[in-house]
């Protein structure tokens, strides 16, 4: 928690919903670490017309939570607690055992006691588990990552098992692509059911769409580096050449959001290297992964190609930084 707390008008404007909503998205995510004004700012609503709206959803939780949890049977025995030690020995449990909800004398004093219904698990997940599964984003959970491994795993299998001497040029033209497809993938509601509610938190915006994005470059990147390592090559650029392109393309499709959306950049900036690469080989006379192979040569090989993906990777994140602003409004609807 910073020295900066919400001011009285700061608060008043917030209960009032006459805040802007790049302020009270300030103000929200303080209040996540300050409990004083969080306190402050709680009072202030409830004393708005919304007051009475809350108190009575409150009413209703606490009532709906009473009904869930079960009852104590009737003739079950109390807590009772347990008798005073002698002096210097150690406490006297209760004569038939252990009773529920009574204190423990072998925890720790002033230890929290925890409580739950009976029949109830506890989650194996816990709150951070839970927060990372949801920043990750809904392509590392869904068919996106099968799809990379499918494309992974057959590469490797259809080059050995059917004999191709030269796969890694068709690998190296799909993989800059496949990134940018996870990002298009991972923000949005086309993708997230629950984006309306995601798009609402304090860490939405810029911050939410690089944590899906590094998400998804941890996955493609090193499984498809390792994927083209192993095809055989005659003559095609290495298998790491296509890195530097794959993030400048991924990075090039988030500062192009900025202006048209994410899905529609995605599509620009895929597309538009996909008709670069293969286009010409496809209306090229001969054989189609030997044209590949040298078209992927001049873009992917030697210090001039991958010093410019370098640069352009630079100019757009740039372009990201001075656009952060515009992701505040990103995929709202």
């Amino acid at each position: 928690m910073t020295g900066w707390h919400a001011s009285d008008h700061l608060v008043a404007r917030y209960a009032d919903g006459c805040l802007s909503e790049a302020d009270a998205w300030s103000l929200e995510k303080h209040l996540e670490s300050c409990g004083g004004c969080a306190l402050r700012v709680s009072r202030a609503v409830r004393a708005t017309a919304a007051g009475p709206v809350l108190d009575g959803i409150r009413e209703k939780i606490l009532a709906d939570v009473r009904e869930a949890v079960p009852a104590a049977p009737r003739g079950a025995v109390p807590a009772r607690v347990p008798e005073a030690a002698p002096a210097g020995g150690a406490a006297v449990p209760p004569a038939h055992g252990p009773v529920p909800g009574a204190p423990d004398p072998a925890r720790p004093a002033g230890s929290p006691v925890r409580t739950r219904p009976r029949g109830y698990r506890w989650p194996s997940a816990g709150p951070g588990a839970v927060r990372l599964l949801w920043a990750l984003g809904p392509a590392v959970r869904g068919a996106w990552l099968p799809a990379v491994l499918l494309v992974a795993v057959g590469a490797v299998a259809l080059a050995h098992g059917g004999g191709i001497a030269n796969a890694r040029p068709w690998l190296l033209a799909l993989a800059p692509v496949v990134p940018v497809a996870g990002v298009a993938l991972s923000y949005g509601p086309h993708a997230d059911p629950m984006h309306e509610i995601t798009a609402a938190t304090p860490s939405a915006g810029l911050r939410l769409v690089l944590t899906r994005t590094a998400a998804v470059l941890a996955v493609s990147l090193p499984l498809l580096t390792l994927a083209g390592t192993l095809l055989p090559s005659a003559g095609a650029p290495n298998a790491a050449a296509w890195l530097l392109p794959g993030l400048a393309l991924t990075l090039a499709s988030l500062a192009l959001a900025g202006y048209v959306g994410l899905r529609t950049a995605t599509a620009v900036t895929g597309g538009g290297w996909l008709c670069a690469v293969l286009g010409p080989v496809l209306t090229a006379p001969g054989g189609l992964t030997d044209e590949l192979g040298e078209r992927l040569s001049r873009y992917l090989d030697g210090a001039p190609a991958q010093g410019g993906w370098a640069a352009a990777a630079v100019l757009c994140a740039a372009l990201l930084a001075a656009r952060r602003p515009a992701f505040h409004f990103l995929e709202k609807s």
